[in-house]
């Protein structure tokens, strides 16, 4: 357990992986004028959603407000260094673009794509829609008789280095001057219509002027914490890295099947899947126990069924991470409590939180500052939705 090194900060941020992280270094490259502490239970990071996810980028969403979120995403990433005054000790990133390829074998999957696309191709991404026969001669290697069309864009689209990224943000946010604490945040202290302070584990209290939730899968337990109901849920997300026996012979894309199961592109002729399969419960926030046989009886076969050439494969490791599902409308909730004012949402990504780490970060840090957003404009993802039951659902989640 850490100690932070003053009783009071402006701004608490509760959860220091990419969400915290990016809000802290906006806040910073804002020019915010005070104190800001970032608390974390584990500053090793390695459970979190950041550090178990895929590392890949899409602006192929059904709402233009994600598409243009994640085209920020993609800016930042590109020029991470440039973002960051030039510090030459801050990597040059790319995006291997090797896209995501969504196959619908309905027709009522292939019209929700077509529709996806207009709203996609009118924010000014690169969508192209594929019918079977030309899916076959871009990718050979696909078995297609069930599919009828498919979706793809390989611009700014596939795989970045999403650790580098919240790396920088979080070392140069504490060079700037913001302290990270490993402790565990037991409790907050509501008086009014405010947030006065946070307890930590081991009794302190920090007083606080602004707290942020950055909680990832723990933010519906964190945000009880201050007597609010908010509806994100750790969700078990299982990884499979394996080897072919014959790598293909080109990249493949993120290839998200009917079924559930994606696979990508690892490099090296390795390949990366993920997915879920059958029920998908909350599960407890601790509970990372990989279910071995779903390799041998469901993802195997998948693959092979999609792929034949993944017939010869060897897996050669996997992993459990979870996703911070919101449960009502797939989407995040982001910006101020309505009536706890200092109380402040970045939370619910359900699986798409590290390519929009960047704006959402930059957002919610424009609104401490200025009280409102001058960049995107992010209104639509307020708390006040879930009061009115008015969702804002987002389809395109894996």
């Amino acid at each position: 357990m850490g100690t932070p090194a003053r009783d009071s900060y402006d701004v608490v941020i509760v959860g220091g992986a990419i969400m915290g992280s990016a809000v802290a270094w906006f806040l910073t490259d804002l020019g915010f004028d005070g104190r800001i502490l970032v608390v974390d239970r584990d500053m090793s990071f390695e459970k979190t959603a950041t550090a178990t996810s895929t590392s890949c980028i899409r602006q192929q969403f059904s709402t233009e407000l994600n598409v243009r979120i994640s085209q920020f995403g993609a800016e930042f990433v590109t020029h991470l260094r440039d973002y960051m005054g030039g510090d030459p000790r801050v990597p040059q990133l790319g995006i291997r673009n090797f896209g995501y390829l969504y196959l619908a074998d309905t027709d009522a999957f292939a019209d929700d794509l077509r529709a996806r696309a207009v709203v996609q191709q009118a924010a000014g991404a690169g969508t192209r829609l594929l019918s079977r026969d030309q899916i076959a001669r871009l990718y050979p290697f696909y078995a297609l008789d069930d599919i009828v069309l498919g979706s793809i864009n390989t611009r700014d689209e596939g795989y970045f280095d999403s650790m580098a990224v919240f790396e920088w943000l979080r070392r140069q946010a504490q060079e700037r001057g913001v302290e990270y604490v490993e402790a565990k945040v037991v409790g907050m202290n509501v008086a009014g219509n405010r947030v006065q302070s946070i307890t930590l584990g081991d009794g302190t209290r920090i007083a606080c002027g602004q707290v942020v939730n950055a909680a990832g899968p723990r933010a519906g337990h964190v945000a009880r914490m201050a007597g609010i109901d908010l509806p994100v849920e750790p969700r078990k997300r299982y990884s499979w890295v394996f080897k072919a026996e014959q790598p293909l012979d080109r990249d493949l894309p993120l290839t998200i099947d009917p079924s559930g199961l994606h696979v990508r592109e690892n490099g090296g002729g390795t390949y990366q899947a993920g997915g879920h399969f059958g029920d998908d419960p909350a599960v407890a926030f601790d509970d990372f126990a990989m279910d071995h046989g779903l390799w041998e009886a469901e993802v195997w076969p998948l693959l092979a069924a999609r792929i034949p050439q993944f017939e010869a494969i060897r897996l050669t490791h996997s992993w459990v991470g979870h996703y911070e599902m919101n449960i009502f409308d797939h989407n995040a909730v982001l910006g101020p409590h309505p009536e706890l004012g200092n109380y402040l949402f970045i939370n619910g990504f359900s699986g798409h939180g590290l390519q929009q780490a960047p704006a959402m970060g930059r957002g919610l840090a424009e609104w401490i500052c200025d009280g409102g957003y001058g960049s995107l404009d992010l209104t639509e993802f307020h708390y006040d939705r879930l009061l009115s039951g008015s969702p804002k659902v987002e389809k395109a989640v894996i």
